[in-house]
């Protein structure tokens, strides 16, 4: 137990391992048998180890060289509690960026009256710079300061902190606790929600409404779902890569007709964003549209008018127009240009969740005459849901980047459409 409270990790029985980002192993171990022996607990010291506490650490070209050697291992203890407070899931982190050539991140303690902090630099260097009440505060400053860099979630693993992580896992034998449970998913905007399980959604979608019908490939890597009147089409690709489309929604005129609309979503796309698009297109309202007028400022403010309401930043780039979520990890992107061109089912809309629209998460875009009031309620529920996401063990290993390369942006070619009025 004194071992533990004092960092050392439990690996198999009778194993504790002392693995630090700063190097400073022999002297944290000199000071465990220190306080061990002053309980009364017999402590033997292998050769090697003693020699490495007699000789101690030298930092070469440490950054602050006015620090003495016990000020440098007083900061570089902090900064490895840091590290263990990330490790443990005890200090949450949001974002990360970089200034010039350093890594800062902002993040939250978990827990009662848990403060949010600004951080700076990395491994043994690493340290709270700026604290805050509340993480919404800290998000806008840290996005005031690093806007341009700021990527969700923890920076990658450093090759120190891997090198630690992985040291733990030496004796990787029969352990003396039991596996700890997943930890509990959490609470968060729904664009940063987890995907979940798309086909168990379109499957609850099927057995709910049976005026769809159920059918799927010869090789049954995709099932469509298809309306009684033959005019509404659901297709989902079963097991895509987190960026790839899964799921492709049309909408035609007539059995026969060309498409008046069609909208696509990748497959990482969170659950609960497709529930709402599931049952916008259940209720039977706004699966046909006007294609014979263009798409006008009026369809536009009743497509967005909730992201407006919710505060969303609104911006005009050129041919884009951008409402982008207060801590800028979502937005949606109309396409001025693509817009004037109503005859081609091109993706005018896209929504988004990441740094920004060309390196997303998950995506869903749409064509010109999609439904305002489809596009409304997907507004709705990204200004105002939650979702659920299971963190990450920073205990398995290098962390999962949420950044990827985008996929090329779905264009369906398609014949003139034919108008219809509703």
């Amino acid at each position: 137990m004194a071992l533990e409270a004092a960092g050392w990790s439990v690996a198999p029985t009778n194993v504790l391992v002392l693995a630090r980002i700063d190097h400073e192993e022999p002297y944290w171990a000199a000071d465990a048998a220190k306080h061990l022996i002053a309980e009364g607990i017999q402590v033997d010291t292998t050769p090697r180890l003693s020699e490495a506490m007699d000789k101690g650490w030298t930092w070469t070209n440490y950054p602050m060289p006015w620090c003495t050697p016990s000020e440098i291992r007083e900061l570089s203890n902090a900064a490895q509690k840091i590290h263990d407070d990330i490790r443990h899931g005890q200090l949450y982190i949001h974002a990360h960026a970089q200034d010039r050539q350093t890594t800062v991140a902002v993040g939250t303690y978990l827990g009662p009256n848990g403060k949010s902090v600004h951080l700076r630099s990395e491994d043994h260097l690493r340290q709270v710079t700026v604290t805050y009440d509340s993480p919404a505060r800290a998000l806008l400053a840290f996005e005031e300061g690093h806007g341009e860099t700021m990527r969700p979630g923890p920076a990658p693993l450093t090759d120190t902190e891997r090198a630690a992580i992985e040291a733990l896992s030496v004796f990787n034998v029969t352990t003396a606790r039991p596996e700890p449970a997943p930890p509990e998913p959490e609470t968060v905007p729904v664009y940063l929600a987890d995907g979940g399980d798309h086909d168990a959604l379109l499957d609850g979608f099927l057995d709910a409404h049976g005026e769809f019908a159920k059918w799927r490939t010869w090789s049954g890597a995709t099932t469509h779902a298809v309306h009684e009147s033959q005019t509404l089409r659901i297709e989902l690709i079963h097991e895509t890569e987190a960026l790839e489309t899964a799921w492709t929604i049309a909408a035609y005129e007539t059995p026969v007709s060309d498409r008046m609309w069609v909208l696509t979503a990748t497959s990482a796309t969170p659950a609960p964003v497709l529930q709402e698009l599931l049952d916008h297109l259940a209720n039977g309202e706004g699966w046909d549209t006007a294609i014979g007028s263009p798409v006008d400022e009026k369809k536009v403010t009743a497509a967005t008018q909730p992201l407006s309401d919710a505060g969303w930043k609104h911006t005009v780039d050129g041919r884009w127009i951008r409402w982008t979520s207060p801590a800028g990890f979502a937005g949606v992107r109309f396409d001025a240009f693509t817009a004037q061109h109503p005859s081609q089912n091109l993706a005018t809309w896209t929504i988004w969740a990441g740094p920004d629209p060309d390196r997303p998460t998950w995506t869903i875009t749409a064509s010109p005459h999609t439904p305002s009031s489809l596009l409304s309620d997907l507004s709705e529920t990204l200004a105002h849901e939650t979702g659920l996401r299971r963190p990450q063990s920073a205990d398995t290993g290098p962390r999962t980047s949420l950044i990827a390369s985008p996929p090329a942006m779905p264009a369906v070619a398609a014949g003139p459409a034919s108008s219809r009025s509703r």
